[in-house]
Order: C-alpha cells, then structure tokens, then sequence
C-alpha cells in the first residue's frame, strides 16, 4: 500500500535523499541539476528552508516505510494559482499509483487553499511526466517557459483548472 505524508523541515534528510537520487537517476528532467545541491549547496540548512517555503506543503509517497516519491505544492505569482514542482518517483515506485498520489494530494492541498488554478512546468521529451499530469486532468497551456539547464530544452506549461 502507498501513502503520501506531509514533511517539515525537521524531516530534512528523506527530502534530501529522494532529491539527490532523482538529479542523479533523472537530473534531465529537473530545472535544478545535482551539482547545485551537492558538494558545497548540500547543507542541512539549506535543505530545511527548502522545506520551510512559506504557504507550501512537501510530500513523500511511502511503500513499506520507504520514502519512492516526492512533490511540493508552492504558492504561484498570485493567490489563484499554485504550482506543483519538484515531482519525483523513484523506479520503485513506478507503475504502482504512487505519482497519481502525489499528484492528488497536491491538488487537494492547493484546492483546500482556495486555488483556482494548479500550474506545473514538465521538460520537453519527459513523456512519463507528460502521460502522469494529463491522466490527472493537466492540459498544455502552449506556454514555453525557461532554458533546461542543458540549455537546448525547454519546459512546457500544464494546468489543471480547479473550480468551475
């Protein structure tokens, strides 16, 4: 059985074990790259405030009492909209509901916050991503955001509407 938990910052260390492990197995479908929260950017204090967003909720989906999956619901550009970002599911996660928890758990989140929109960024080419987020309701807005940090790619912006 999957579940979902909510992290603090006290709970530092499993976000930063599921975020070293998806820059390392996935680092082409992130924004950040692992050399920017390793080495001298791996600190404790730096991952509590990563965890400490103000207005934000981080979550881990657990099987067998093992951290497999990661989100973060994060306050938008303005009070209507949320953004879903650091999505992850480790390959033993994979095939077995745990993105779709997450993914739920953030909408609920950011529906009981008042949100009328649920906003994320996905990487050209990551189609896993792209199937998960138009399963759960996600439709490309033709937005083109920022540069990979490959610099050829680009992210694309989905929406999922929240109310009406």
């Amino acid at each position: 059985m999957i579940e979902t938990r909510v992290l603090a910052p006290d709970d530092w260390r499993i976000w930063r074990g599921l975020r070293l492990a998806a820059l390392t197995e996935a680092g082409d479908a992130f924004g950040a790259r692992l050399a920017d929260w390793s080495g001298e950017g791996d600190r404790e204090d730096r991952w509590r405030a990563r965890l400490a967003i103000p207005g934000s909720i981080n979550l881990v989906a657990v099987v067998d009492g093992q951290p497999v999956g990661m989100a973060s619901g994060v306050p938008g550009e303005n009070e209507q909209i949320v953004e879903l970002i650091s999505m992850y599911v480790a390959p033993a996660g994979r095939g077995r509901g745990a993105g779709d928890l997450l993914v739920e758990a953030v909408e609920r989140w950011a529906r009981q916050r008042g949100a009328e929109v649920l906003r994320l960024a996905v990487a050209e080419g990551n189609e896993n991503a792209w199937a998960l987020y138009e399963r759960n309701g996600f439709r490309d807005t033709g937005e083109i955001s920022g540069l990979m940090p490959d610099g050829i790619r680009r992210e694309h912006v989905l929406t999922k509407i929240l109310v009406g």
